[in-house]
């Protein structure tokens, strides 16, 4: 549930955050007045980790021209201990904090401010070219580039688990998970000294008040602390599964800014949880036989200030534009999905039956298409595509990125989308199924599919061949192939006593 771009919203007075500087000289001034001891420089692995260190404050004050500062010249890292990046050999690199994103730690007891990176080459003093935040500039430089529009608004739907106990483990001759909560409807005959009941059945999760929703003052705290650190925040609420899923949502933001709120929106999630002995999982499948965790993406594009996805004549109310924007996105979906479902776990949660878009269609309100164009607004600025198949362990970076880049290539290309899916799927026949697409299957199959299908995402080089070629590598080496080689305990119970 999110909303997305009216002419009358500021959006600036969201995104501000709480006396938050911009520039180099008033992060100067704000270090100052608020006795901050530390900074602490964060910046993005290939995966989608946040990853930092941190250095006293007074590193950011005591430079006499700006061009000798840190801001300027950057302070030094290795590269070679960060997932995705360089070889050992040629480890250096460099991080240059960018001012416009400095606010106040809302997690560290020392007053400390936090800062996102950009990653640069020392040698070349380039940006460095697997950065995923660098390629999100490139996709938003790339859009102004095309002529197509000049700006573009994401609003992403990132839901999450809150775990009260985690446990698993793989050695050579066992292998096992366990998940726990207090809300799990798998509790209701434990002993709990006493079991107070209110535990929501499986699928019934979707916005019953306390007692049965046990987690509002946490998200509450969550959510009034994302909005201190600058996150704009509209609303929470828990989710459909049992055992403690939730959603919080964003109020949209351009690319780039969107892709540096859900890092800061899952750190927060896990700080505050973890100050109530809880854990927060972004995992997309934790729990068998109810909904996994989904990041339902919504779209738009503008330019001159004006919406270009809204047609009053058009179905559902949408332009050739956003018809042609569906269109690039189903035709390209299934490369699109190494970056949008980029784990194994991301499809378990891809099958028919709980309320996951497996099927390449669009609709105005059919749940099961991939795309859908919400209809709760007829206001021509809330007009956006919402591409339903993401899960949030995706890079925000990325998958941002690989989605724009998909679309336009269909408003390119004038790419038909067919005509929209208005049946329930489960009643279609045969035929009609055969007729539909689907998102690929594994992991395995998705990067199968970018192998074939990635031309698109190499327009304006905002992808590069390298990242690609870095991107299948890393994830056949360190995921797919792992998995392959373990038993799962499942097959215990099939074919132990075969």
């Amino acid at each position: 549930m999110t909303t997305l771009v009216t002419e009358k919203d500021d959006h600036d007075d969201f995104s501000k955050g709480e006396d938050r500087p911009r520039t180099p000289e008033a992060i100067k001034a704000y270090i100052q007045k608020k006795d901050i001891q530390v900074v602490d420089l964060k910046f993005n692995d290939l995966p989608g980790l946040w990853q930092h260190f941190s250095i006293p404050a007074s590193e950011l004050l005591h430079y006499d021209k700006l061009e000798k500062s840190l801001w300027v010249q950057g302070i030094g890292f290795d590269g070679s201990s960060i997932r995705g990046f360089k070889k050992i050999q040629e480890s250096d690199m460099i991080l240059k904090p960018d001012p416009a994103t400095a606010v106040l730690d809302p997690v560290c007891k020392i007053p400390t401010l936090s800062l996102i990176c950009d990653i640069y080459d020392p040698i070349t003093k380039e940006p460095y070219s697997r950065d995923p935040r660098y390629i999100a500039k490139k996709a938003e430089a790339y859009l102004k580039k095309s002529g197509i529009a000049d700006r573009s608004f994401w609003g992403p739907e990132a839901e999450f688990f809150i775990l009260d106990d985690v446990r698993f483990d793989q050695t050579e001759n066992s292998a096992y998970y366990y998940v726990d909560s207090v809300e799990g409807t798998w509790n209701t005959g434990r002993d709990e000294k006493p079991n107070l009941g209110y535990k929501p059945r499986y699928k019934e999760g979707y916005f019953p008040v306390p007692p049965h929703d046990t987690l509002q003052d946490i998200r509450s705290e969550i959510m009034i602390t994302l909005r201190k650190a600058g996150v704009p925040v509209e609303c929470h609420h828990h989710e459909v599964a049992t055992g403690g899923q939730c959603e919080i949502d964003i109020r949209y933001s351009p690319l780039v800014e969107m892709a540096d709120h859900i890092l800061m929106y899952k750190y927060v999630i896990k700080n505050v949880v973890r100050k109530y002995n809880k854990t927060a999982t972004f995992m997309p499948k934790p729990l068998f036989n109810d909904n996994g965790s989904g990041m339902h993406v919504h779209s738009s594009l503008w330019k001159s200030g004006a919406p270009l996805f809204y047609d009053a004549k058009g179905y559902a109310q949408i332009s050739d534009v956003c018809k042609w924007y569906i269109g690039g996105i189903l035709n390209h979906a299934r490369a699109i999905m190494a970056f949008a479902a980029p784990t194994t776990n991301s499809y378990r949660r891809l099958v028919p039956g709980f309320e996951a878009p497996v099927n390449l269609a669009y609709s105005a309100r059919n749940r099961s298409a991939v795309c859908r164009i919400p209809v709760y607004s007829a206001e021509a600025a809330s007009k956006r595509v919402e591409f339903r198949a993401p899960d949030p362990s995706a890079n925000s970076y990325l998958a941002f990125s690989a989605i724009l880049m998909a679309g336009l290539d269909g408003i390119r290309k004038k790419i038909d989308p067919g005509a929209p899916l208005e049946k329930n799927i489960y009643d279609l026949s045969p035929e009609e199924k055969a007729k539909i697409g689907s998102v690929p299957g594994s992991l395995e199959e998705a990067m199968e599919c970018l192998e074939k299908d990635h031309a698109f995402l190499l327009e304006g080089d905002v992808f590069t061949r390298d990242v690609i070629e870095t991107w299948i590598d890393y994830k056949r080496e360190t995921e797919v192939e792992p998995l392959k080689l373990r038993p799962h305990p499942y097959e215990f119970h099939m074919y132990f006593d075969i």
